[in-house]
């Protein structure tokens, strides 16, 4: 007696649907997404370009708001392309790897802006702490 345990394999596909409520053609809802995204790219783009050229800004704080910026630049790379691909056109469909890449690169830079921001509190805690502990004198 043979028996076979096959089972076929088809690729694991994600169907992503739009916000409930609203259209599945919904460019106008695309538009001010695009519009914020740009704002938001060239905001951190400067920012990271006036910290680069302004040497008196090479401070630990201003490394930190760099860093901030760069994390806040990752993490928008990563998940709005997606969203605007949806919106724009109609893509419903997301491959099982590109979900998990997408999920590890959310995970990953929402991790290093939190990292970022406890550094960045717990230097304005030593500033504090340093500036109450002069004599007033």
């Amino acid at each position: 007696m043979s028996s076979s345990n096959r089972t076929g394999s088809s690729p694991l596909i994600f169907i992503l649907t739009s916000i409930p409520g609203l259209p599945m053609s919904s460019y106008w809802m695309a538009l001010p997404l695009c519009c914020l995204y740009l704002l938001m790219l060239l905001g951190n783009c400067t920012l990271l370009w006036v910290i680069k050229t302004d040497h008196s800004l090479h401070t630990p704080m201003y490394y930190l708001l760099s860093m901030l910026a760069m994390a806040d630049l990752g993490l928008s790379l990563s998940t709005l392309p997606t969203m605007l691909a949806i919106f724009w056109f109609e893509s419903t469909s997301l491959c099982f790897e590109a979900c998990i890449v997408q999920m590890y690169f959310i995970h990953s830079f929402s991790a290093i802006e939190s990292g970022v921001l406890v550094a960045m509190a717990f230097d304005r805690f030593v500033a504090f702490v340093t500036l109450c502990a002069m004599p007033l004198s």
